[in-house]
């Protein structure tokens, strides 16, 4: 782990006795989702977050749940994300996540590429902005994991997803251009960090 974000997982750690009651029992089904895909031989655990425009939350979330996943030694698993619609990994967001301690490069263009890492050597995460069912993500056998109330609410049904739940978190986006901004984004990043740690916690 990169060590800036070792000292953050376990500054977040700390803030895992927080966590609402509602709140800890959608991490739990998630847990007990990959629980189960860990028990078949061979079997991976596909998690793909989801919000509207695949710019903020769900980039930030496929992140930090694999970070925690390697935190917590869970192998078997692999993270995704995906949006309604294409837009861009906003800059925002990732600003607040190499604050928090992951190394990420991006190119340049209306939706860059980006990778990112956790690990010195570790796997590189490719980030960008991407609808749900693009290639790059798994087809079936995954759990549709909802960041926003938007994209829950456009996709009553997200095509191929064994299991799926509404994880949702306020967009950091009302915060945009006002001086709370980068305060407001390192509080969702610290959010999302605390209950994915809390989740992988639960794995078994």
């Amino acid at each position: 782990m990169h060590p800036s974000l070792g000292d953050y997982i376990d500054r977040a750690a700390l803030h895992i006795g927080e966590i609402a009651d509602e709140r800890r029992s959608l991490l739990d089904e998630v847990a007990r989702f990959v629980s189960s895909k860990r028990r078949e031989p061979g079997a991976v655990a596909a998690l793909t977050f989801i919000c509207t425009h695949n710019s903020r939350r769900s980039q930030m979330a496929q992140l930090w749940a694999a970070a925690a996943a390697a935190h917590h030694g869970i192998d078997q698993v692999r993270t995704y994300s995906g949006g309604t619609a294409v837009t861009a990994f906003d800059p925002r967001a990732v600003a607040a996540m190499q604050r928090a301690g992951f190394a990420i490069e991006g190119s340049e263009g209306d939706n860059p590429r980006y990778r990112a890492t956790f690990d010195q050597g570790g796997p590189v995460v490719e980030c960008f902005s991407k609808t749900y069912d693009d290639p790059v993500n798994p087809a079936q056998g995954f759990a549709a994991i909802m960041t926003c109330s938007d994209a829950d609410e456009a996709c009553p049904v997200v095509f191929g997803a064994e299991f799926r739940v509404p994880l949702r978190y306020d967009d950091p986006k009302t915060a945009d251009g006002t001086s709370e901004e980068a305060a407001v984004y390192d509080a969702r990043c610290l959010q999302i960090a605390t209950e994915m740690l809390c989740l992988f916690s639960k794995v078994v």
